[in-house]
C-alpha cells in the first residue's frame, strides 16, 4: 500500500487535494495486521500502529482503523483464499490488551472530506462482505475471538464473521455506540447484520444501538449478539476448537498448491493506467475514463492443473485483479471522472473458450476462487457511483462473463454494421450470452444482471436465455432489449459524443442517486440494505450539522462538551 503526497491536506473541505492511494500491499508490509498460519487455521491479529494513519492528522488509538488498515485486511482475505488452500478457518482477534477494536477512527471521520468518508465506508463494507463470501463460498469460516472492547466498527468486523466468541471478564462488551455517542450510524453494516444476520429481536436491537456502554457477558449471548463466552486464559484455545470444528467439513484441498498473488504489472501516467489486459485513458475535459479490457491471443490451458500452473497469470484471474485495481484507484483518486466508458476487445472464440472453462472447471478449488473473485469485482462495479457506459463495435468481445460488464452498465451503444470509411471489410459487432449470464455472477440483490434488466418481464429473460450461445448482431441484440441503441456508422459517433457530453453536464449527486435506484431493482437483501440503505443514510447523516457541524457530535467528541443538536426531525 502506497500513499503519495501523504501530507496533502485532507481536512479543509471536499475540494481539498487529498492523498493518492493505491491498494498494493502484502503480509511482510503490513503495519496493522499480523497473519499466522497453523495447519488448517489462520489467525489474523489486529494491532494497529497508532502512527500508521494513511494520511496525517490523527492517531489510530485503541485499535481504531482507517482506510489503510482495511486495505491490509482486504489483502489478507484475498491471499487466504488464493494462497492458502489448506486453511479452512480464520480466527480474527485483537493484539492489544483487552482491546479487540474500537472501530473507525473518530478523528479521521471528523476531519475527512465527505467523499473520503463515502469511499472509506464503501470499501470497508465490500471487505466485510468479502469475509462473509469466503465463509459461504470458499470453505473458509471466519471466527471472531473478541478479546476485549469491541465498539462500533469493531463489532461490525466481528459480526462479519460466522461466529463470535466474547471474552468473559466482567467488563468487555460489544457495542454500537454511534447513535448515542456520535450522532451517526454504524456505517459498515452494523445495524443490518444485527437484525438480518444475527436475528436479534428488534426491541433488543433498539436498546443495543442506543446503549453507549453496550452489552456484555451472558446477556450478549442470550440476545444473540455473540455465540459464546470464554475466560481470557481460554479464549484462543476455545476459538481454535471452534475453528477446527467449523473447518471439518470444508471442501478445500489441504494438500493443494496455493497461488501466490504476485504484484500487478501496472504503469501509471498523469492520465493513464496501463495493465497487461486493462487500460484506462482519462479525458479530464470530458470528465470521462475510457476503459478497455483486452482478451489475450493465447488459448486457455488444457485443464485445471494447467490453470493452477499459470497461477496469477491465469488470464481470468489476471484480468479480474487488474479490473478490480482500476476500479478502486479510479473510485478513490479520480472523483471528478464521473463517466466510465467500457470496451472489450479481442477474439470472440478466445473469450468464449475462457468463459466455458470457468464454468466447466468450477468445481476445482482454484477456478472456484477465480469465479467468486470475478463475482465480487462485478459487484464492486455495480455499487460504484459512476455513470457506466459500454460501447460494442467491430472487434468487441462482450461474450460470456465479459458481457456482464455491458449488463452492469447503465447504457449500451452498439454499432450496426461497420465503420464504412475506416474498415469496410471488418466483421460487424456481435455479442454472445452463455450460461455465465444466467446465474454464476449475481448482483447484491440476488438477481442476475439480466433479471435486473428485465425485472418484472420474465418472458424477456426467457427470450434472451433461448438465444444463449448465439452470436447476436446489433439488430438481434436490439430486438432482445440487450442494448440501449443500435446505430449505423452515420449516427454512431455523433450520438455517442452527444450522450457523453450531456452526461458530463448533469449533477453528479443526482446521477449517483438515480443510478443506484435503477441498478438495484427487486428484492432487498442484507447486501443491498447495507449499500443502498445503511450507507446512504450514514453518509447523509455525516454531512448534517448534528454530526459534522461546529457544535456536532463528531466535532465535540473527546472535548468533554456535549453536542448541540437541532431537535427537528427531517
Amino acid at each position: 500500500m502506497t500513499v503519495i503526497d501523504n501530507d496533502a491536506p485532507a481536512t479543509t473541505g471536499d475540494h481539498a487535494p487529498g492523498p493518492v492511494v493505491d491498494f498494493d500491499t502484502e503480509p511482510a508490509a503490513y503495519r496493522h495486521w499480523r497473519l499466522e498460519i497453523d495447519g488448517p487455521v489462520a489467525t489474523l491479529t489486529l494491532a494497529v500502529d497508532p502512527d500508521g494513519g494513511i494520511v496525517a492528522g490523527y492517531e489510530l488509538k485503541m485499535n481504531s482503523y482507517d482506510l489503510g488498515v482495511d486495505i491490509e485486511l482486504y489483502d489478507a482475505v484475498q491471499r487466504l483464499r488464493f494462497e492458502h488452500p489448506e486453511v479452512t478457518s480464520v480466527i480474527v482477534t485483537g493484539g492489544l490488551d483487552r482491546m479487540f477494536c474500537a472501530g473507525a477512527n473518530i478523528r479521521m471521520l471528523a476531519a475527512s472530506p465527505h467523499a473520503w468518508k463515502v469511499n472509506f465506508c464503501k470499501f470497508t463494507n465490500e471487505t466485510r462482505n468479502g469475509i462473509e463470501d469466503a465463509t459461504a463460498n470458499s470453505g473458509q469460516t471466519y471466527i471472531a475471538a473478541v478479546n476485549g472492547t469491541s465498539a462500533g466498527g469493531g463489532y461490525e468486523l466481528a459480526a462479519a464473521c460466522e461466529q463470535i466468541l466474547l471474552v468473559d471478564d466482567g467488563t468487555s462488551a460489544v457495542s454500537l455506540p454511534e447513535v448515542p455517542l456520535l450522532g451517526v450510524l454504524p456505517g459498515t453494516g452494523g445495524l443490518t447484520r444485527v437484525v438480518d444476520k444475527r436475528k436479534v429481536r428488534k426491541d433488543r436491537a433498539d436498546i443495543f444501538a442506543t446503549r453507549q456502554e453496550g452489552v456484555r457477558g451472558q446477556t450478549a449471548v442470550d440476545w444473540g449478539l455473540v455465540d459464546g463466552l470464554a475466560k481470557a486464559s481460554a479464549l484462543m484455545t476455545d476459538a481454535r476448537e471452534r475453528a477446527l470444528a467449523a473447518g471439518a467439513g470444508s471442501p478445500r484441498p489441504g494438500d493443494a498448491q496455493g497461488v501466490r498473488l504476485t504484484p500487478l504489472r501496472r504503469s501509471v501516467g498523469d492520465d493513464t493506467l496501463e495493465y497487461t489486459s486493462v487500460s484506462v485513458d482519462i479525458d479530464r475535459d470530458g470528465r470521462r475514463a475510457d476503459i478497455v479490457v483486452t482478451v489475450p491471443d493465447e488459448a486457455p490451458p488444457a485443464d485445471a492443473a494447467g490453470a493452477l500452473g499459470q497461477g496469477a497469470e491465469y488470464w481470468p484471474l489476471r484480468v479480474t485483479r487488474e479490473l478490480d485495481d482500476a476500479i478502486l484507484r479510479l473510485r478513490t483518486n479520480e472523483q471528478e471522472i464521473g463517466t466510465w466508458v467500457f470496451r472489450v476487445r479481442g477474439d470472440h472464440q478466445r473469450a468464449l473458450a475462457f468463459d466455458a472453462q470457468l464454468r466447466e472447471l468450477s468445481a476445482d478449488w482454484f477456478v472456484n476462487e477465480v469465479n467468486h473473485y470475478l463475482k465480487r469485482t462485478l459487484k464492486r462495479l455495480d455499487v460504484t457511483s459512476r455513470s457506466l457506459f459500454s460501447v460494442i463495435e467491430p472487434g468487441s468481445a462482450f461474450d460470456g462473463f465479459l458481457a456482464e460488464i455491458a449488463l452492469a452498465s447503465d447504457r449500451q451503444y452498439m454499432l450496426e454494421g461497420v465503420f464504412e470509411d475506416v474498415d469496410p471489410d471488418a466483421t460487424p459487432a456481435s455479442l454472445t450470452l452463455t450460461d455465465s449470464n444466467l446465474g454464476p455472477f449475481p448482483m447484491g440483490n440476488g438477481l442476475t444482471r439480466l433479471q435486473s434488466r428485465f425485472y418484472g418481464h420474465d418472458d424477456q429473460v426467457d427470450a434472451v436465455a433461448a438465444e444463449k450461445d448465439t452470436a447476436l448482431d446489433a439488430a438481434a441484440a436490439d430486438g432482445l432489449g440487450l442494448v440501449t441503441m443500435a446505430l449505423d456508422d452515420i449516427d454512431f459517433e455523433d450520438e455517442l459524443r452527444i450522450v457523453l457530453e450531456e452526461r458530463a453536464s448533469l449533477s453528479p449527486d443526482a446521477l449517483t442517486g438515480m443510478e443506484a435506484n435503477h441498478r438495484f431493482v427487486g428484492p432487498e437483501t442484507m447486501e443491498t440494505k447495507i449499500f443502498g440503505r445503511l450507507t446512504a443514510w450514514q453518509n447523509w447523516i455525516f454531512i448534517r450539522p448534528n454530526a459534522s457541524g461546529p457544535e456536532g457530535a463528531l466535532r465535540r467528541f473527546g472535548t468533554g462538551r456535549r453536542a448541540d443538536y437541532d431537535m427537528k426531525r427531517v
